[in-house]
């Protein structure tokens, strides 16, 4: 009875060995090797560079505050933007601190597009421009609050309105398997591209 226990235990201690091995090690070796083969830039973080230097990440947002600039939906996290601590408001929809985030949030958007877009009412603008995603940090803005933004960035850089809204276009990543989610147009690319027509 004794020699059976041993031998159960010897064989559960190999197997234990052998199986971390195979699955602790090897197999995410293998899985990494295999992605920074068939998919670096994903693997690596979808980096962006410019001029030879790392800008930002294709899935993190940034703050831009210039009005130049086209701008984020709001972030959740601590600091603002933190791609390190990923994190959503925890907000209910009943929640009073919700109503007056949105309501801050509908102010800011009003008083800095209204000069651009006149008539424009708190109806027009849409929920990304006022309440944070899951993550706090999604890198994209809908088409919508793209459009609404347009206008602002167009006269400020002195740009065509139609050249604004085909970086707009081109900057914009369509449903997942083109069934997921909605389109979304990713602010990072969209400022660095605006950078470079305006020439700086």
């Amino acid at each position: 009875m004794r020699a059976s226990i041993l031998r159960d235990l010897r064989s559960a201690a190999v197997a234990t060995v052998v199986l971390t091995a195979i699955l602790g090690l090897g197999y995410p070796a293998l899985m990494t090797g295999f992605a920074q083969v068939a998919f670096k830039s994903q693997a690596d973080g979808s980096l962006i560079t410019l001029k030879g230097r790392v800008v930002g990440s294709k899935l993190a947002a940034q703050a831009f505050t210039s009005a130049s600039y086209f701008h984020e939906r709001p972030s959740a996290t601590s600091p603002a933007y933190n791609a390190a601590a990923t994190t959503f408001s925890n907000l209910g929809p009943t929640d009073p601190a919700l109503a007056t985030e949105v309501h801050q949030q509908i102010a800011a958007i009003l008083k800095l597009e209204s000069p651009y877009n006149p008539g424009l009412t708190v109806h027009d603008i849409p929920v990304d421009a006022v309440v944070p995603s899951g993550s706090g940090i999604d890198p994209e803005i809908s088409i919508a609050y793209a459009d609404l933004q347009s206008r602002r960035v167009a006269a400020l850089r002195h740009l065509p309105l139609e050249s604004v809204a085909a970086l707009i276009k081109r900057y914009t990543d369509g449903r997942s398997w083109g069934l997921f989610g909605e389109p979304g147009v990713n602010v990072l690319e969209l400022n660095i591209a605006l950078d470079r027509e305006s020439g700086r």
